[in-house]
């Protein structure tokens, strides 16, 4: 198992260099209003402890778990809002090459600062999933094309409100209704991707494992042509499991998050996924932690879950 580890971390996570593979990495909930808010504001940099990290692999996505805009209203029938202001992009850029916005503070500050959201994600260079100006677009799959690979990535959502919902004229999140999230996966095959992989907002928070409903999900996701399901949402992780030999990480957790007492909401996980025509390779999990602030930095020494394909099941890889 020691050895299983070290050569997942020493030779897969480079940046891809030959034909037909390519590496990706997920984050967890990006949270850049409040306590990371004001570091980024007086000129500190929550992620600069992973750039090595980030560097290493082809493509970046995280969820974006509050909207970025200087608009808009705090909803008044939730416990919590957040709105980033839209300066904190500058440290994603370059780090992330996108975001997924399908989550349940999207819409914290109504329609106008969700779309103020999109325009300043298109305006930094950074795209998005997982939601947009109308139906059509929340359920478009993002394309990433590297290593001579075409790669469908596909945000849903599905914990309240359900009011954030995108509709025909309408911009909001994609929600995770089962028949919608088949047909977006079977239509990615057929649009020619050769991974599919959905990014799922879900499950109950604090729960240290999946519910019922996510594992009933995530297998009728795989069975429809998913070759990864990679979740969030519950601000703890909630391990890894394989079905059919494909990977599913229920829950990276929180990445950049504060407003946290010390414990398990203050631990997330980074994915990095070894992809090839065949799907998931390889793939581990970097373990972070979060201080009061909520900047994270690598947790050395971490036992996490990893695995590759053919594997029997799942191993552990030590966080360098």
């Amino acid at each position: 198992m020691k050895r299983l580890g070290v050569w997942l971390l020493s030779s897969l996570f480079a940046a891809s260099v030959q034909a037909g593979t390519a590496s990706l990495l997920f984050a967890g909930d990006l949270m850049l209003d409040d306590g990371p808010g004001r570091t980024i504001a007086a000129g500190g940099d929550p992620l600069a402890a992973f750039d090595d990290i980030f560097k290493g692999v082809d493509y970046r996505i995280g969820n974006l778990e509050c909207p970025v805009a200087s608009g808009g209203k705090a909803l008044d029938n939730k416990i919590y809002t957040f709105r980033a202001d839209p300066r904190v992009l500058k440290v994603l850029q370059g780090r992330f090459d996108a975001v997924s916005v399908a989550n349940n503070h999207a819409g914290d500050y109504g329609k106008a600062a969700f779309m103020e959201t999109l325009g300043h994600l298109d305006g930094a260079g950074i795209a998005y999933v997982g939601g947009g100006r109308n139906l059509s677009e929340a359920h478009r799959p993002l394309w990433v094309e590297r290593g001579g690979l075409r790669i469908a990535i596909l945000g849903y959502d599905e914990f309240k409100p359900r009011s954030f919902e995108a509709a025909a004229r309408q911009a909001g999140v994609a929600w995770s209704e089962d028949s919608h999230v088949v047909r977006d996966i079977r239509a990615a095959r057929r649009a020619g991707a050769d991974v599919v992989i959905p990014f799922m907002h879900w499950g109950w928070e604090r729960e240290s494992g999946p519910s019922r409903r996510q594992r009933e999900l995530a297998r009728l996701m795989i069975d429809a042509g998913a070759d990864a399901v990679v979740g969030g949402h519950p601000h703890v992780t909630q391990g890894a499991d394989l079905y059919r030999g494909k990977p599913i990480i229920w829950s990276l957790g929180n990445f950049v998050f504060d407003g946290f007492a010390e414990g398990p909401t203050r631990q997330g996980w980074l994915l990095r996924l070894q992809l090839d025509k065949h799907g998931v390779a390889s793939w581990d999990t970097v373990a972070a932690h979060m201080d009061e602030d909520g900047t994270p930095t690598p947790e050395h020494g971490a036992r996490t879950p990893c695995g590759r394909r053919g594997q029997a099941g799942i191993g552990l890889c030590t966080t360098p």
